[in-house]
């Protein structure tokens, strides 16, 4: 037993040694600035939704951190990577095992041609031992096994934070969208009534000889073409509403909304910092750095399998065919011994792992390389759409008032007598049409600021992820072999 120490220290010596490359992550140019940015930087807060002064948009984001069903599977593959590296780990400690047995055996008596008595012959043995085996890593192997289980880890991590960041703009655009539909159903409605009223007004000047049947017609006209603009908003509208129930984890039937209009929201101020910051901000590209380091890893992995491999097994116990002797120093068994095992020929199979592992890794480059494109690309188009769209708002407005102000006049020229019919119903499908414009306008607007926060990675930071379990300590470094 003396020498098992010294073999052990060995072993961990060798374990030390690797085959791989180390990492390092692919060069991307990062823009110096943004081109629609404004000079002041202000990155998003953690919960930045709140800016839009909803207490009912807090609300469903509450419910939906617990009841969003994106959320419960992303976490699920979280706690399936946790196991797997927990599986990786193991291959790093001794694997134990303790091996007991009792016989009793009786020989057989058809076994000998002698004429005596035949008898059996009984016998009786004993043993309880203890094995241990260890694999030296003295290719690295294991190491980076382990390696490549808690990139995953970090890789699942982040995949649970961009399936919250996901979640996020898609409850406040589903709301917002669902408000929006209410504003604009209330205008059609209105609108609707509106055209009735001046309907009844034609067919009274029909009756009194000052109208024509033409002009009641026309004006039958309007009526018929704004009720069918109402069941299309409709429709919209329940869809909208099943679509957020499922959202927060609900049936649609047991959603309940307050009493918000779209002209109680604002759009709160947001801008991005420097371009480089963004990086560390999108946990999507966090995720695809991890998968590719974790792909790095396994090059290293299937290299190891061309070299040799080295493990150390041992055993004692006892062994006895006397149960009472069995615990005695003469009944002690021991053995301890390393084994060799060399790959000579394989058909391929070791060079064709090897180019495939090199492949997937070149993949997820390119794959790491997209995200980062596609993240700054996706702030740039962020800001150009709130900005665009805060601009087709603002005319907009001015359309709705002028269109407004301009069927009021025509109404009182109708009533004096001064104008026909043609400039009424003009007027007044310019003011519905400028009406909903501008409902949609605000619609645009509110998605286009939701689509730039969940661009600058949300109030994400790999410091304080809310939500989110605290990391297991099988995620930091793995523990040294023994």
């Amino acid at each position: 037993m003396t020498r098992v120490a010294p073999a052990l220290a060995l072993a961990a010596l060798l374990s030390a040694c690797s085959i791989g490359d180390p990492y390092q992550r692919p060069e991307t140019p990062v823009p110096t600035t943004w081109s629609e940015a404004e000079r002041r930087a202000v990155w998003p807060a953690p919960e930045w939704w709140r800016g839009f002064g909803s207490p009912q948009l807090d609300r469903l984001m509450s419910e939906a951190a617990t009841g969003n069903f994106d959320l419960a599977v992303a976490l699920a593959k979280l706690r399936e990577a946790e196991a797997q590296l927990r599986v990786a780990g193991a291959s790093l400690w001794p694997d134990l095992s303790v091996d007991s047995s009792a016989t009793r055996q009786r020989s057989s008596m058809s076994t000998t041609t002698t004429t005596t008595a035949r008898k059996p012959i009984y016998s009786s043995s004993y043993s309880a031992t203890l094995g241990a085996s260890y694999e030296i890593d003295f290719w690295g192997k294991i190491r980076a096994g382990l390696d490549s289980a808690a990139a995953l880890i970090d890789a699942s991590r982040f995949d649970y934070q961009t399936a919250v960041l996901s979640m996020q703009a898609s409850i406040a655009t589903t709301y917002f969208d669902i408000l929006g539909t209410q504003e604009r159903l209330r205008l059609a409605r209105e609108s609707m009534a509106n055209a009735e009223s001046v309907l009844a007004v034609y067919r009274d000047r029909l009756a009194a000889g000052m109208a024509t049947s033409l002009d009641v017609a026309q004006q039958e006209s309007v009526v018929a073409t704004q009720r069918a603009a109402v069941p299309p908003l409709e429709k919209s509208l329940h869809q909208s509403r099943n679509a957020l129930a499922i959202l927060v984890g609900r049936l649609p039937e047991q959603l309940e909304l307050a009493g918000e209009t779209i002209d109680s929201l604002t759009v709160p101020p947001v801008a991005p910092g420097l371009p480089s910051e963004l990086l560390a901000r999108r946990p999507d590209v966090l995720a695809a750095e991890a998968n590719l380091r974790s792909a790095d890893a396994d090059v290293t992995v299937a290299r190891a399998a061309w070299f040799p491999s080295i493990s150390l097994t041992g055993q004692a116990g006892f062994q006895s065919v006397d149960l009472a002797k069995m615990m005695t120093h003469q009944s002690l068994l021991a053995s301890f011994g390393p084994s060799l095992t060399v790959p000579l020929f394989d058909g391929g199979k070791i060079a064709g792992t090897v180019a495939e592992k090199k492949a997937r890794r070149e993949e997820l480059v390119q794959t790491y390389r997209k995200a980062v494109y596609s993240a700054f690309s996706d702030v740039e188009d962020a800001l150009v759409g709130l900005g665009k769209s805060t601009e087709a708002e603002q005319a907009e407005g001015v359309a709705e008032a002028t269109s407004r102000r301009a069927f009021e006049i025509s109404q009182t020229l109708m009533k004096a007598g001064t104008v026909d019919i043609s400039s009424v119903l003009n007027t007044q499908k310019t003011w519905f049409s400028a009406q909903d414009s501008l409902a949609q306008a605000r619609i645009t607007r509110l998605e286009a600021a939701v689509s730039l926060f969940n661009a600058l990675g949300g109030g994400w930071s790999v410091e304080a992820v809310p939500g989110l379990p605290p990391r297991s300590p099988l995620g930091e470094d793995p523990p040294n072999p023994p």
